[in-house]
């Protein structure tokens, strides 16, 4: 079957699925708008995980070169997204593990749901917007010292806004698991809060 020409803007319009079938028919554009759209995603969700901009570069460079060349693997009875992330899950525990990267064991906490601190306030004051940017890097400077398997479910579920249902597909634990250490991950948190003056949460 003959690959269509696609202009650049209609090409943006296409969705995650119909890119990968241009890609596996062969049209590089297909998969240069996949990597458009998900790189920044996908390395700043390694960089939280791994802590290292460098390293994260690397690593999303990997993940990209595996979904590559396994996208004629990919079933579209899962999310491209969903299926993205487990790739770059695994990529970026087997960097942590191939560079004896040891997780920081500090009994950290998390505030609830206030932890989903995105206020996307329109008019806020400068001091507004300076306690909004402080807060953000409290939230970072705590999540980094959640030992890695905590610090990923917090990652994927309120830096990603995934289900629970997606969490256990991305990173093939038992859903009764996910729930636990996300609940254990916000307690953590929300005592390293207190820790750091924090008693609101």
């Amino acid at each position: 079957m003959a690959v269509q020409a696609i202009s650049i803007d209609n090409i943006r319009t296409l969705t995650d699925g119909e890119l990968i079938i241009n890609s596996i028919a062969g049209r590089s554009d297909g998969f240069e708008e996949l990597v458009r759209r998900y790189q920044r995603p996908i390395t700043s969700y390694v960089f939280r995980m791994l802590g290292d901009y460098e390293s994260s570069l690397d690593v999303t460079q990997e993940v990209f070169i595996k979904v590559y060349n396994s996208l004629s693997k990919y079933s579209s009875e899962y999310k491209f997204s969903t299926w993205l992330y487990r790739i770059a899950h695994n990529a970026a525990v087997d960097h942590m593990r191939r560079n004896s990267i040891t997780p920081q064991s500090l009994e950290a906490e998390n505030a609830d749901g206030s932890y989903q601190i995105q206020l996307e306030s329109r008019d806020l004051s400068p001091e507004q917007d300076r306690e909004r940017s402080e807060w953000r890097t409290e939230i970072d400077t705590v999540v980094r010292c959640l030992p890695p398997a905590y610090r990923d479910l917090i990652l994927l579920r309120h830096g990603r806004d995934l289900s629970y249902d997606e969490i256990a597909d991305i990173t093939g634990l038992p859903l009764g698991t996910v729930k636990n250490r996300l609940f254990r991950a916000r307690e953590m948190m929300r005592e390293m809060f207190i820790e750091r003056g924090f008693t609101g949460v």
